[in-house]
């Protein structure tokens, strides 16, 4: 299931979901664009690090391991239990 604004990861190819739908139904999504996702709340983000997709805690990460590339940060944010939403360029497909 997935709401709209959510990150979702179909194969390698990432997008975030133009409207809601249930587990099995049919959604849009964009694949390039500027998008705000949640992110892991721990990471401070600088404008340009790579930005990878966690698809088991569905939230965008700056660790590599076993996390799909989905693009790049484009404003810094902070590392701080808050710090919940970063900005993120997508890149379609890698």
């Amino acid at each position: 299931a997935v709401a709209s604004g959510d990150g979702l990861l179909v194969g390698a190819i990432f997008g975030v979901a133009a409207g809601t739908a249930a587990l099995g139904e049919t959604v849009e999504a964009a694949l390039t664009g500027v998008y705000d996702l949640k992110k892991v709340a721990s990471q401070a983000w600088a404008a340009g690090d790579k930005v990878y997709w966690d698809n088991t805690a569905r939230e965008a990460t700056k660790t590599t391991t076993s996390n799909t590339l989905i693009g790049v940060a484009v404003v810094a944010v902070a590392g701080g239990a808050g710090d919940t939403i970063g900005r993120v360029r997508l890149n379609a497909s890698f």
